[in-house]
């Protein structure tokens, strides 16, 4: 009897937790339920964006705490033989710097006390590549062919930009970040970030709640080598992980005025009676003594690199690996823009493209506007004839320089044209460049047309 009084009281007790149910439902989706829920994640909200508003505040208040530099006390006697100290120049300054520009103001400070700088100019460019070469293996342990050193330091003659592309592994990075050791004074590392779009990810930008500027480290770099003459290495690393001619657009048109001294570069819009010495109107003169090397990986997490990137770069290719070789640990040295500038022009006029090759220059121009409608253009042509004596200078040859830069500026460009018509046509511009140069001797450009003729 009392299994069968369960059985019939089964079915009451699921009807009542079904209306139950069914009542908490009604209650959690009514009107006055849903206006409640709205009032919650508008509180929510408010209280985040105020504890985000505080934690900016107390992190800026810390770092206007920090000490600003370190100052050195001398102590002098007077006349009475009593000790008196005397402050360093600026001391008279306030101690709290309300500059918007805190770092900027700190290395304005730091260039007051260092004005003796001893240069190690007496070089030429053939001892400073064989000089880095050694340096990078003896000290570093990297190694690397004289050709690719020849031709980096050759790159950074012809532009101030310079792209290093090659495999992963082979070194890019390295090289850049060896050369500013070899100076003694070690290359700046910017790792680009995918959703960089604009130049304040480079420079930083002006923060209204804190109301300080977001000095990044490519900022700081440019404005230390705005007080210096010594040569800089900034490295953009995996540059065209974002848009290149997007972040660095304004660099890219700077770097094309030829008086450096006009070369302004937009900081801020206004300015304060606090901001630092050599920000002038709100803007900085881009420093003539800055080199900018960004490493490119071509897979596909990465952007393709726009001819308005390549013409106005110097483009190197580090495809595999050099040999080792027995190197002692040597010291680097310090040269000057100026002194690189001088070594530049020497070159230009000792080592001067020879008229035999200036006119089968001129010859393969008008067979690759017949063959292909591409034409060497003025910038390349300049480039060209810029490049060729300093990779002499350095030790190598005019058709070693002349077979480097026309595989990266002139023949890079049939990558543009119809690829089947190309591939056709590539037994025939062999033939020519052969004929034209020798056999054998422009081994990078007959490289290059071949894997364009495999892969098309």
């Amino acid at each position: 009897m009392e299994i069968i009084r369960n059985v019939l009281l089964e079915p009451k007790l699921l009807l009542s937790f079904r209306e139950v149910i069914n009542s908490i439902w009604i209650i959690l989706t009514s009107n006055i339920a849903i206006f409640i829920y709205i009032i919650l994640l508008l509180l929510l909200l408010l209280v985040t964006i105020i504890l985000m508003i505080t934690n900016e505040m107390r992190r800026t208040e810390q770092s206007d705490l920090e000490p600003t530099l370190e100052q050195d006390v001398n102590i002098t006697l007077e006349q009475d033989g009593e000790p008196q100290q005397t402050q360093p120049e600026f001391e008279n300054e306030e101690s709290t710097d309300e500059s918007r520009f805190f770092m900027l103001r700190q290395i304005d400070k730091k260039a007051k006390l260092s004005n003796n700088h001893v240069y190690d100019n007496e070089i030429t460019f053939e001892e400073l590549c064989n000089e880095f070469r050694y340096f990078a293996a003896g000290t570093l342990g990297l190694y690397y062919d004289i050709k690719d050193i020849r031709r980096f330091v050759g790159g950074l003659t012809v532009s101030r930009i310079m792209i290093l592309q090659g495999m992963s592994g082979t070194g890019k990075t390295s090289l850049a970040y060896a050369f500013g050791e070899y100076l003694n004074n070690s290359s700046v590392v910017i790792p680009i970030q995918p959703m960089w779009k604009e130049r304040t990810d480079l420079i930083g930008y002006y923060n209204e709640f804190t109301k300080k500027f977001n000095e990044t480290t490519l900022l700081q770099k440019l404005y230390e080598a705005s007080h210096d003459e010594q040569m800089y290495i900034t490295i953009l690393d995996e540059m065209n992980i974002a848009r290149v001619e997007y972040y660095f657009a304004e660099f890219l048109s700077l770097l094309e005025i030829p008086d450096h001294t006009k070369r302004y570069l937009d900081v801020i819009s206004d300015v304060w009676d606090t901001d630092p010495e050599l920000l002038h109107g709100g803007k900085l003169i881009l420093p003539n003594n800055m080199w900018f090397i960004g490493t490119a990986n071509n897979d596909d997490s990465t952007f393709a690199i726009s001819d308005k990137v390549y013409d106005r770069a110097m483009v190197m290719n580090l495809d595999k690996k050099a040999q080792s070789f027995l190197a002692k640990p040597i010291s680097g040295r310090k040269v000057t823009a100026a002194k690189f500038e001088e070594l530049i022009a020497r070159s230009r006029k000792k080592y001067a493209l020879s008229n035999r090759n200036l006119r089968r220059l001129k010859e393969l121009d008008k067979y690759m506007i017949k063959q292909f409608h591409i034409s060497f253009g003025n910038r390349i042509m300049g480039q060209i004839i810029n490049y060729t004596p300093v990779i002499v200078a350095c030790g190598g040859t005019e058709l070693q320089a002349l077979d480097d830069i026309m595989s990266k500026k002139v023949l890079r460009k049939l990558e543009t044209k119809n690829m089947v018509y190309v591939k056709s046509e590539a037994p025939g511009l062999i033939a020519y460049i052969e004929e034209l140069f020798g056999e054998g001797e422009m081994e990078q450009c007959i490289e290059y047309i071949r894997n364009i003729e495999i892969n098309a």
